[in-house]
């Protein structure tokens, strides 16, 4: 984030002077500086002192111009507010100014860079005028495509100089724990260097690229090393925000945060770059393909190197499901002599997790498996979050789901509340009513929901509602 510099600010220190006037016009009281001192043309001897005279040099004044205006009455005082008020407003005046076409504003201290938003025709501009349309776009989703792979490769770089290497030199954490939060994340920057290297050797010397289909088909199975990746985040975060608890590595990420190099965010936004970045390749050739005209040499290859991209995502997807689904299987807690259930040790699928109140208004956290729904309270033992299992699961081949209309359902304390964003799930006589965050979550879980009941078709992992977000933890 670029940051103003600070307001300069005029200083309030008093001046120490050696004569000042503080009554009379302004006229006499230069020319009485004029004659105090000065011995006179006509006599050698110096004019008298007058009783004004003896006051001692350091008394404190106000200066003649400050304190005596041209037109003769005196300025008004001038407080710290006011003063500080005209700062902002010259600043402001400032900002407003017109500035010449050429103006290039300074650079801000920081380090911050400002991140490259210009387009493929903004770049190469007297070519741009030549291409038709479809062209013109064809070669803006290649200029985009690099574009991403030089950020995440300048991403994932700072990452590692900024935080895995300062935290490992400063003994913040022990090398052991640092891997278990980074991961294998190395792995990850020398094959989108790779892809970045291929599509800049393609570039003409005009800035076009002719075609890409072939180096895009022959790069894609690298995405593969995605799968030990993004199975290993949910281990990740967890680690992650059971070590921000401790006061070294809440600090040292707190300063990174506000530095300007972060761009605001926290660590776990830059972790969570290579899974963002993986589920875009499917769009990004897809469109690419669209933009390609029919006879191009590049369609046959898009359509591969699309169809490719789409299988390799769906089973990194399907790869990490199964990873965060054993990940909360192991971390729920049963209360002592309570059995474990077989419906859940069975599934293999997390369809769904997330945040939901009861009727009382108590925060649960609850958890849709492909034959059970459990509702859990999370809780702090020792230093891992587990999620104690509060009622026998309801089996999703006996559960009834029903949408509740907004104030349908009173919830929560005394006072009986109408609620909002409601749901009410039940399994012969056990029935649960539960308020979302808001109507998206709501009608994400009565999405997942109805889809567990159909199973007409295999699901797609869902990722929890709000997985860079603690859920409120009840210390025991």
């Amino acid at each position: 984030m670029d940051e103003e510099g600070p307001v300069e600010q005029e200083s309030w220190s008093p001046v120490r002077r050696e004569r000042s006037q503080t009554s009379g016009s302004l006229s006499e009281g230069s020319g009485k500086r004029k004659q105090q001192g000065v011995p006179s043309l006509g006599q050698g001897e110096p004019e008298p002192q007058t009783s004004d005279d003896k006051e001692p040099c350091t008394k404190r004044v106000k200066p003649v111009a400050k304190s005596l205006s041209a037109s003769g009455p005196p300025s008004a005082k001038v407080t710290p507010l006011k003063r500080l008020s005209q700062s902002i407003q010259r600043s402001i005046s400032f900002k407003t100014e017109p500035r010449p076409p050429d103006y290039v504003p300074p650079p801000r201290a920081g380090g911050c860079r400002r991140r490259s938003s210009k387009l493929w025709s903004e770049t190469f501009d007297r070519v741009s005028e030549e291409l038709s349309a479809h062209e013109l776009k064809r070669q803006e989703v290649i200029f985009e495509l690099m574009q991403g792979e030089q950020q995440l490769v300048d991403d994932l770089t700072l990452v590692k100089k900024n935080y895995y290497e300062p935290m490992l030199t400063l003994a913040i954490l022990p090398e052991r724990e640092l891997r278990e939060i980074f991961g294998p994340l190395d792995s990850l920057v020398p094959l989108h260097e790779d892809l970045l290297g291929r599509l800049q050797g393609l570039r003409q010397e005009d800035g076009t690229v002719p075609e890409v289909g072939p180096t895009l088909l022959d790069w894609l199975p690298g995405l593969r090393a995605y799968e030990p990746y993004c199975c290993h985040q949910v281990w990740a975060k967890a680690r992650l925000d059971s070590c921000k608890r401790d006061p070294p590595v809440g600090n040292f990420l707190r300063l990174c945060q506000e530095s300007a190099f972060s761009r605001r965010l926290e660590l776990w936004s830059f972790l969570d770059l290579p899974r963002s970045r993986l589920v875009k390749y499917p769009l990004l050739l897809r469109e690419l393909l669209r933009q390609t005209p029919t006879g191009h040499p590049d369609q046959a290859p898009l359509q591969q190197a699309v169809a490719l991209a789409q299988d390799l995502v769906e089973l990194i997807n399907k790869k990490t499901g199964e990873a965060e689904c054993r990940f909360y299987q192991q971390r729920l807690s049963y209360t002592e002599g309570a059995p474990r259930h077989p419906s859940i040790d069975r599934s293999t699928l997390l369809l769904c997790h997330g945040e939901l109140r009861n009727g009382k208004g108590q925060r649960l956290y609850v958890f849709l498996f492909e034959e059970a729904l459990v509702l859990t309270r999370p809780v702090l033992q020792g230093e891992q979050v587990v999620f104690q299992v509060q009622w026998p699961p309801l089996p999703v081949g006996q559960l009834e789901v029903q949408d509740l209309p907004d104030g349908g359902a009173r919830l929560g304390g005394p006072l009986r509340e109408r609620a909002r964003s409601c749901l009410r799930v039940s399994a012969g006589a056990k029935a649960h009513t539960l308020q979302a965050a808001n109507a998206f979550d709501k009608q994400q879980w009565l999405s997942r929901l109805h889809q567990a009941l159909a199973a007409r078709a295999p699901l797609e992992p869902l990722a929890a509602l709000r997985l860079d977000c603690d859920p409120s933890m009840d210390h025991t």
